[in-house]
Parts: C-alpha cells; structure tokens; sequence
C-alpha cells in the first residue's frame, strides 16, 4: 500500500471554502484509490476531536498549532508560512518514510530543515502568491490591511522563486499557473481543482431568481458583492439573494436598503445545494487573477446559468459553459439576456466536466506522477 504525508495549511473540515475544498476531495479521492494518507494540519485552535469524513479518509491526522508571534510580521519569510512552522511536524515527518506533499507555499516554512529526508517532495501551487496577496491588497479598504498585503506579496516574489526548484512536481490548479511555473523551473503539471461533484444536476427550464454566495470577509468578495448590489439596484425587476454565513452589519445594511436584495444564510452544503437549485443565474465576479475558483464548479453541477467576468476562470472549456462579461454593463446585459432564456445546458455540461474534471481522473494522475505508475 502507498503512503503519503500531505500537509494542509488548515484542518479540512468542512470544507466550506476554496482552498480548503480541494485539500478535502483531494484526501477523498486520493483515498478511494488506496493510498494511506499522514494528514499534518496547521489550525488557530487545536479540536478536540477529529471529524469522523476525515477519520475514514486517513491513516494518521497530526495537529500543529499556528504560531502568534506579531514579530513574524519582520522576518523575511512571509508571514503565512512563518506562523506555519513547527519542530514537531519534522518529527512526525521523519518516523513514516512517504513522499510529502505541502498544501500551498504557506506550508513550506519546514523545508529549509528537509535536506537530510530522503522523501521525495511535492508542492499543491494554490496560488501565485505574490499575485494573490498584491490583488488583496488592492481589492482592501483599510489602508492598515492594505500594507500588510503589499508587503507579504512581496516577501512572497522572492521566496517562491527560491522554494519552486525544490519539488519533483508541482501540481498547478490553472493554465496560467501552470505556464509560469513551467518556465521558471520546468516540474510544472495541470491538476484542476478538486471539488467533490460527480453528477451534473438535471434542472428544469427556469429558476426564481439570481444567486451570490461567498465568504464575506475577504476583500475579493466584498467588492465583488459591492458590484453586484449597483448591478441589480438598476435592475428592481430582479430578485437577488446573496447566500453567507459571514456577512458584517456593514454588508446586512447595503443588503437591506434595496428592495430586491435579500441576505440567506448557508450553514450546510444541502442548503447550499439548495439555493443554488432554486437559482436561475449565478452572479460569479473576481478582481483577483488566481486560477479556476472552486464555486464555479459548484455551480456548473448543481445549478442553472453562470455569468462571470475574466478572473473566475482561464480554462477556455469552463468558459463556453458561462455568461462572459468584461466590466460591469456586459454583465448588466448577460443579467437580463439570462433572466429571459431557458436553461438546456446540462448534457452540454455533462460531456465537458465528467469527461475533463471528474475527482478520480485527477486523483489518478497525482498518483502516477508521485509513485511514477
């Protein structure tokens, strides 16, 4: 039997967001396969228990708390990898011989000390990091939180150039960052996100409304919600619902002072599932070029139209599947182009996602690469 150490920069469950998804389905699918999984978590908190989805899916599950060290903030490392570093986790590291895969530069802190491991490393490229950190820092309002992002993009430039090299494979989530990485240190591979869907959804012809969902603390999805809430304030025909479980008094109100707006909370995947069954067109917006964004495969399974702007995804496939608009009036006419068509698209979709971006086949191709089958 295979075994692999894969190190998350957050405990996988539940999976509720991005990055977070597809760490889970990853451990999912890599599991289904037959592989034992060593799960090493960097948390704010340490559980007291571990969830019974991750029990089943793994051998070992090792916690380590993140560090709360303000002075991070001047070292050299960036400070998301610098919080995320722990004696232990070499310890753990070296009792089990397996390949280790980091989940995201942030996890990496530890590598520096890696040299006398004979296990063959492999990194999960999230993001370009330097990008991710200067696109939050312009999307961010508070100017405090503005420079804190400025800087960690920064200190990210110079460290993912040094680390990139390190690894026998980097498994990159989109074309753009897989071109990058191919050019700079040529162990680049193209595994789409991982993101637990596995039957498109059989709809009827016409939903209720529109739909946006999203964590609303982070700046991205902020001024994302920002643009759609002008959007539909010039279109009072329309219903919105905007879907979170983290919404701030701020956001509640600017929801509350337009009538065709309304806030419903998530809580559950099912509801989740729910609302976007019910929805006739899904509101996805992005002002960060960071790759293919999970949600947007959550809503090609499980739901009706799909109108996008330029950074949601780069994978041309994916494109033909949505609504395209390149500022805000082309998405204002994608709206009320949407709002008077029938949906017929899911055996269109069927073909392309169960063919291209099924869990397995991704899981499959990890499994070739690191244990060369």
């Amino acid at each position: 039997m295979k075994e692999l150490h894969l190190i998350s920069f957050n405990y996988p469950y539940p999976p509720s967001y991005g990055g977070i998804i597809d760490v889970y389905y990853k451990i999912k699918a890599l599991s289904d396969l037959g592989i034992k999984i060593h799960l090493h978590c960097f948390t704010d908190q340490i559980p007291e228990m571990i969830d019974k989805e991750i029990k089943e899916i793994t051998e070992n599950v090792f916690f380590y708390q993140k560090k709360k060290n303000p002075l991070l903030y001047l070292s050299g490392t960036p400070f998301a990898a610098g919080i995320r570093n722990s004696e232990q986790l070499l310890k753990n590291l070296e009792k089990i011989s397996a390949p280790i895969l980091f989940e995201g530069l942030q996890t990496t802190a530890v590598i520096k000390h890696l040299e006398s491991f004979q296990q063959p490393l492999y990194l999960r490229y999230h993001n370009n990091e330097t990008e991710y950190y200067k696109g939050l820092s312009l999307s961010e309002k508070n100017i405090f939180k503005k420079i804190i992002y400025r800087i960690e993009s920064l200190k990210y430039t110079g460290y993912q150039k040094k680390l990139l090299k390190r690894f026998k494979s980097v498994f990159c989530l989109s074309e753009k960052e897989y071109n990058e990485v191919q050019t700079y240190s040529g162990n680049a591979k193209l595994i789409h996100i991982f993101h637990g869907n596995q039957e498109v959804k059989q709809l009827n012809k016409k939903g209720k409304y529109f739909l946006f969902h999203g964590d609303l603390t982070t700046a991205d999805n902020k001024k994302a919600l920002d643009e759609t809430i002008e959007l539909f304030k010039s279109l009072p025909q329309y219903k919105l619902i905007v879907a979170s479980d983290r919404a701030s008094e701020e956001i509640k109100r600017k929801i509350d002072a337009v009538g065709n707006i309304s806030l419903s909370p998530i809580q559950t995947t099912e509801n989740l599932h729910r609302l976007l069954e019910g929805a006739h067109a899904n509101i996805l917006l992005s002002y960060q070029n960071s790759g293919t964004k999970v949600k947007l495969f959550n809503t090609l399974y499980n739901s009706r139209f799909v109108i996008i702007n330029e950074n949601i995804t780069d994978d041309p496939a994916l494109i033909s599947l949505c609504l395209y608009g390149s500022d805000k009036n082309q998405i204002r006419q994608q709206i009320i182009a949407a709002a008077e068509k029938d949906y017929d698209a899911a055996e269109i979709r069927k073909k392309i996602l169960e063919e291209r971006h099924s869990d397995q086949a991704k899981a499959e191709e990890i499994v070739s690469v690191i244990f060369n089958y």
